[in-house]
């Protein structure tokens, strides 16, 4: 289905870019009203707090629920910002808009759950509120956008899209892996759509924020949600990837915005090479699926399986060598022939099964 939007407004200025911040949880009346003070004083545009945190384990701090509630509109009034809170349930949506809350977000593991976001948009039904929706934990863009198309079949068109990276089992040097490549295809598929990176859940530690801010601008995203905690070390929670308001204006400071709609007369000619190499890479893979479906021929004249993994690691070793040579990253490059041998695998089993 094709999404109906309206534009969600996003208040920002010529030299930064949106930002909505503010604690991962709203601990205190004093440091929710410290920390959003700070950040008004910076220029902030949207103050936001977490009133319910589930965690991964029981037995931390969960919230205040609807005890921090009133704080927020204290924020609000005292400071002029616009707040925003995540939920999870009805109940969560019927407080929150009980209290005036301005925007809300739903969050990861809520997202990849399409009952609990069906029941989500029932409560939503008929109401005119901003809603922000972040990626699915594991990088599946089908379920965010469901996640979405739900949301905006219950009448709610002023959605933004909140990319927190996707988890994964291995220890990487983020906390969550960013596969930007993932919120650029939600880009292509529905380009009205605003795109919020939340670099403080991708990177996990506060010394990655700063160039996970500038790679978001650099990819175009149209704002960012950083948590900002007047003393985050003592942070109830998630301490290690929040920083200071005047850290976080540091921060943006230094931000530099590319200008998206600058003429691309200058790169014309460099498109036009990048189309000729694009060509030729097209016609050496089909090329060398032809070779591969000769050698089905043989697997299937003399009985063999199609997968031979001594064959398919030595793929791997070595081309993966050779673009650590060529000044590539070695997972890219293992993850091009992987789907190139996905691929030659689906047409030799094509081949052996007719």
């Amino acid at each position: 289905m094709e999404l109906v939007l309206q534009p969600l407004k996003l208040p920002s200025d010529n030299e930064r870019p949106f930002v909505i911040a503010g604690p991962c949880s709203a601990e205190t009346e004093e440091q929710v009203m410290t920390t959003a003070k700070q950040l008004a004083m910076y220029g902030c545009h949207m103050f936001r707090a977490g009133v319910w945190k589930p965690r991964t384990k029981p037995g931390g701090f969960e919230g205040n629920g609807e005890k921090a509630l009133p704080w927020m509109q204290q924020v609000k009034k005292e400071t002029k910002m616009l707040v925003a809170t995540e939920v999870a349930t009805p109940e969560h949506v019927e407080l929150a808009l009980k209290y005036g809350i301005d925007v809300l977000w739903i969050g990861a593991r809520t997202s990849a759950n399409p009952f609990a976001m069906q029941a989500l948009a029932d409560a939503l039904q008929g109401v005119d509120v901003p809603v922000l929706v972040k990626n699915p934990t594991n990088p599946d863009l089908e379920l965010w956008i469901g996640a979405l198309e739900r949301l905006n079949l219950a009448g709610i068109k002023r959605l933004g899209a909140i990319h927190r990276g996707f988890s994964s089992y291995d220890k990487k040097i983020y906390r969550n892996m960013p596969m930007w490549q993932i919120p650029i295809e939600l880009r292509r598929r529905i380009p009205e759509l605003p795109i919020i990176n939340d670099p403080s859940h991708i990177g996990g530690r506060r010394e990655l924020i700063a160039p996970l801010c500038q790679q978001a601008m650099d990819l175009g995203f149209d704002g960012l949600i950083v948590e900002s905690h007047c003393d985050p070390d003592k942070a109830w929670s998630d301490a290690k990837q929040q920083v200071t308001p005047d850290v976080l204006d540091y921060i943006l400071s230094l931000l530099v915005i590319r200008e998206e709609n600058t003429s691309t007369e200058g790169i014309t000619s460099l498109r036009k090479q990048i189309d000729e190499l694009d060509n030729q890479l097209m016609d050496l893979l089909s090329k060398r699926m032809r070779v591969c479906r000769e050698i089905g021929k043989y697997k299937k004249e003399h009985n063999m399986t199609v997968l031979q993994t001594s064959r398919y690691n030595e793929i791997l070793d070595k081309r993966g060598a050779q673009g650590s040579l060529l000044g590539m990253g070695p997972e890219f490059v293992a993850n091009v022939f992987e789907s190139i041998h996905e691929e030659s695998v689906r047409q030799q089993i094509e081949i052996i099964n007719k």
